[in-house]
């Protein structure tokens, strides 16, 4: 078996939804040794997240991010953790909703995405900065 891990520095991107599938992949040059295995992907912050979802249409990234917006607001007068912005505590909660990793089949040397399937980086802050990520593939 092969195991791989590689940690990658994501650039500061805007509040939002974000296709992330080539970044990962070209920071794992080792996928293509894995005929059959698995590639996860775990980010090392709690007010961003990662999931998996439609690749194509930009509009479904659109729609996220104003659904995630409308069910956790920001200024909620209940939160007590707030001494970090408005957009902090709506973060976290955003974060825990979608989860902090993703996994992926890899097959023939490639993750096994669906046909319209992508990686999202999920920023749920206003200004995130640079986002880490570890990616770990392992496999035969």
């Amino acid at each position: 078996m092969k195991i791989y891990q590689q940690a990658l520095a994501l650039r500061e991107r805007r509040r939002g939804f974000h296709i992330i599938t080539d970044e990962i992949e070209d920071a794992l040059p080792q996928l293509d040794e894995i005929n059959i295995g698995i590639c996860q992907v775990f980010i090392q912050h709690t007010s961003a997240s990662l999931t998996i979802n439609e690749n194509a249409d930009p509009t479904v990234r659109v729609d996220f991010e104003m659904f995630f917006n409308k069910t956790v607001k920001e200024n909620d007068p209940d939160y007590e953790h707030d001494y970090e912005g408005s957009d902090d505590m709506p973060a976290h909660l955003k974060s825990a909703l979608l989860g902090s990793s993703v996994t992926i089949p890899i097959r023939n040397g490639r993750l096994a995405l669906g046909t319209w399937q992508g990686i999202y980086l999920c920023e749920h802050r206003n200004h995130g900065g640079q986002r880490r990520l570890i990616i770990t593939a392992w496999g035969e």
